[in-house]
């Protein structure tokens, strides 16, 4: 049984909108009356995100939020070790700080788990029937690319691996030695989680709201290819 979802959140200079999705993530009522647990990891933004949180946190005192920040910036791989060690729930889940995910679907990833089949489920954006964005071809086939190269050592049959909907046992992910700091958390955490014996990996479609770079986006094409080498270092060495 599941009694608390723990939802991660890395922030980076997300200021002027990190309160629409706290403001979603606020609104959603999970199954099986499942309680939320909201970890925000500032990763030493130089906007107004800071005064944002503490903000929102003092307006909603009923709500369980956990605010860490970093003392400098080291990406988003290292807020989220810093999430997933701060985890007290069952089960954690990864929502970015931007609104290109849709927390009401957080009961999508958890049905499996609640039904007593999954102990991982990945929120795939290219499955399903659900709301798309469209944007960026090339970002696609990269996507899809690095899916591929993921699965070939994985021996998963994962529709998106880059995918930041991933719900996760939290003692499962804590057990891990995660090292990547910036986007590669993403093949390394998939390649580990992999490995674990008996591991019950599931995947489910979502719906994806993506932002242009003017809009905020910050993952670029050196991000990519920093991806493939941690596909071939956790995936083909093992490490």
């Amino acid at each position: 049984m599941i009694k608390k979802l723990s939802v991660i959140i890395p922030a980076y200079n997300e200021g002027p909108t990190i309160h629409f999705i706290l403001e979603k993530v606020k609104a959603v009522t999970l199954i099986e009356n499942i309680e939320k647990e909201i970890i925000i990891v500032n990763d030493f933004s130089n906007d107004n995100t800071e005064a944002a949180i503490l903000n929102y946190k003092e307006n909603n005192p009923e709500l369980n939020i956990v605010y860490c920040k970093h003392a400098f910036n080291q990406g988003k791989g290292a807020a989220l070790h810093t999430g997933i060690q701060k985890a007290t729930g069952d089960y954690l889940v990864i929502q970015d700080a931007d609104l290109e995910y849709n927390p009401e679907e957080f009961n999508l990833l958890l049905k499996p788990v609640v039904d007593g089949v999954a102990d991982v489920v990945f929120g795939s954006r290219f499955i399903g029937g659900k709301p798309h964005r469209i944007l960026f071809f090339w970002h696609t086939i990269g996507n899809k690319f690095l899916t591929f190269i993921s699965n070939l050592f994985t021996d998963l049959n994962l529709s998106d691996m880059e995918t930041c909907y991933k719900l996760f046992n939290t003692k499962m992910v804590q057990s891990l030695h995660l090292q990547e700091k910036r986007f590669g958390f993403e093949p390394e955490v998939t390649a580990k989680i992999s490995r674990i014996p008996l591991i019950r990996i599931y995947e489910v479609g979502i719906s994806y709201y993506g932002r242009t770079f003017e809009e905020g986006k910050k993952i670029g094409w050196r991000d990519g290819f920093r991806a493939i080498y941690c596909i071939l270092k956790y995936g083909f060495l093992k490490l």
